[in-house]
């Protein structure tokens, strides 16, 4: 696997609700903590990045918030995916928004994996970076990037915003809340972060 990518429209998007959270005065603090540039105050500085830049911009922030806030900062992750996964389908392309339309029909026994794989897709800077299996009744989501994680070493799972997209996308497919465990991440010396999604069925 070549350098990590992550597509810049998504990261514009973590760092703007990113801003919205902590507001500006706060977020100032965190990138000054941890000696990161001033201009990442504002979010459209990265939609101008290519996506190894913007890869290295979601690692680097997110590990600011930890320096910052500790344990705090996984709260404030877990909000952000929420958020925004949503704004990611409104911003998305017509295929995108096709492919929600055409899960949204689907009886809702049948939409958990299509909506992981459409997520996988709106994610995935290399296309199948990002894979969804089945293990007998729950299901997987694969990340072999996993950005968050670029240059990251922890004793812990550190993919909070990707679980919060897990968990929201979920929940807006069928409107059921899943239990969902990072069982392996790359800070901690796995080759790829693994999100088990336990349905029930």
């Amino acid at each position: 696997m070549g350098e990590v990518a992550f597509p810049a429209r998504i990261m514009h998007r973590f760092a703007e609700i990113l801003s919205e959270e902590l507001g500006q005065e706060t977020l100032s603090l965190v990138l000054s903590k941890a000696g990161l540039p001033q201009e990442w105050e504002k979010p459209a500085h990265f939609s101008s990045r290519d996506d190894v830049h913007a890869a290295q911009g979601y690692s680097r922030l997110q590990s600011a918030l930890r320096t910052y806030y500790g344990r705090g900062a996984r709260g404030i992750l877990l909000r952000v995916g929420f958020k925004l996964w949503h704004r990611l389908l409104d911003d998305s392309a017509f295929g995108i928004k096709a492919q929600a339309a055409v899960i949204r029909g689907l009886p809702k026994s049948m939409r958990r994996k299509p909506t992981l794989e459409l997520l996988a897709r709106i994610l995935s800077g290399t296309p199948g970076i990002i894979k969804i299996h089945t293990l007998d009744l729950d299901l997987l989501l694969v990340d072999r990037s996993s950005p968050t994680t670029l240059h990251q070493t922890n004793d812990n799972p550190l993919c909070f915003v990707t679980l919060s997209l897990i968990r929201e996308c979920l929940y807006w497919a069928d409107g059921q809340e899943y239990d969902i465990e990072e069982r392996a991440c790359r800070a901690m010396g796995a080759h790829q972060c693994e999100f088990k999604i336990t349905t029930g069925g």
